[in-house]
């Protein structure tokens, strides 16, 4: 699922990149014709005597050469790339070249090519802050530092123009990305719904759990954070994903899953197969099946004991291994129908001493630092909802 999104992102890249190619060189060539060989065709002022094009006739050898290299670096996938080299070396030129034809000249200084005009008016459709600030900036940086080499005024012109275009682009690209910020909070609380809908429907299931998964993506969240691993994207992501960890549960019978004692060998197998029922039911939910690990693999453990792949160490999934600790810190401190709910400190203790066999020994220093914000985590949780798991919250503390 994060491949078909990137693939489309990269696709949609490449568009308007090919676009941003075909408006420079159509721009570029029909601007540089026109000033320096039709223009003086009919004795009008070009600007420039053709006999002292500076380094034009360089520049397109530079500017055209490129073209070989956007071609193998969209082959690359590195389209991004592709805006910056094409303004970084563009705009270079033209300081060399505006500074060789004015140079000790006594012709007062005019710009060079209306080419930069339209890179900083179109370059709010990548939707790129980087972008957008190193063409407004760089093409302002590129005027004064012409107008202090030459010593000339009125750069300023093109210079107030060029502010005035940057502010204009400025307003469309803000616009653009406060649309993009609406379409994926829209979507992130929908998801957020369905996610809290399918949980409550599990919970219906067994009484016992409820509330379980909240906590649970509350800790694990607590403690990716400490690891200062995880963007915000992917930690919102990892949540709702935490969120759905149990998931696989909804196929397991009520009788199994609600029993007041021990399951047997045959029940506990039925247990054993939610977290590969319960990947195969997200796989194809975007947002979620990023982190489809998650749900597939918190139940293994550090010792290659766990299930469903008996998989061990660093093979297990960073953050699925994040979960199995909030998982199991949770199912110890709740009451179940088979048991009632472990003190916190006992709970806490569990998790120390497993460190190595059932958990990453890698996360005991962060899980020690986090453990008095799960407290108080706890502490509120059932203080807002006592109904829940009354058991537990006597023995919290």
């Amino acid at each position: 699922m994060q491949k078909r999104i990137q693939t489309s992102l990269l696709n949609e890249e490449k568009r308007t990149t090919i676009w941003f190619l075909w408006l420079f060189y159509t721009i570029y060539l029909a601007y540089d014709i026109t000033y320096y060989y039709i223009l003086p065709e009919f004795s009008w002022e070009s600007g420039q005597d053709i006999l002292s094009m500076g380094i034009t006739f360089w520049m397109y050898i530079v500017m055209f050469g490129l073209l070989p290299f956007s071609f193998h670096l969209i082959k690359k996938k590195k389209i991004w790339l592709i805006k910056y080299i094409y303004f970084i070396t563009y705009t270079s030129l033209n300081i060399i070249n505006d500074i060789w034809i004015y140079w000790d000249s006594n012709v007062s200084y005019s710009s060079g090519n209306v080419v930069e005009l339209v890179i900083v008016m179109f370059s709010p459709i990548f939707v790129n802050k980087k972008f957008f600030t190193l063409v407004s900036y760089g093409t302002i940086l590129k005027f004064i530092v012409i107008g202090l080499v030459l010593r000339d005024t009125v750069v300023l012109f093109p210079l107030l123009i060029i502010v005035v275009l940057s502010m204009i682009g400025y307003i469309f690209l803000h616009r653009f990305l406060n649309y993009i910020d609406a379409v994926k909070q829209s979507y992130d609380k929908q998801l957020e719904g369905i996610v809290k809908g399918i949980i409550a429907t599990l919970e219906l299931k067994d009484p016992y759990t409820r509330g379980h998964s909240e906590r649970v993506a509350q800790y694990a969240m607590i403690l990716a954070k400490a690891t200062g691993r995880l963007k915000e994207e992917k930690l919102k992501s990892f949540y709702y994903t935490c969120l759905l960890h149990d998931i696989g549960k909804i196929h397991i019978p009520d009788s199994i899953l609600t029993k007041p004692g021990r399951l047997t060998k045959d029940e506990f197998d039925v247990v054993k197969t939610h977290p590969d029922v319960g990947a195969k039911a997200v796989q194809q939910v975007v947002g979620i099946a990023d982190n489809i690990n998650v749900i597939r693999h918190h139940h293994e453990r550090w010792d290659g004991n766990g299930y469903p792949d008996q998989i061990g160490g660093e093979n297990i999934d960073f953050l699925a291994r994040i979960t199995a600790i909030a998982d199991a810190f949770d199912a110890m401190t709740s009451s179940r129908s088979y048991r009632s709910a472990l003190p916190l400190d006992e709970a806490y203790k569990r998790i120390i001493k497993e460190m190595g066999t059932q958990f990453d020994p890698n996360l005991e220093d962060k899980f020690k630092k986090v453990y008095p914000i799960w407290i108080d985590y706890h502490k509120t949780y059932y203080a807002q909802n006592k109904s829940i798991d009354k058991t537990a919250a006597l023995k919290r503390g």
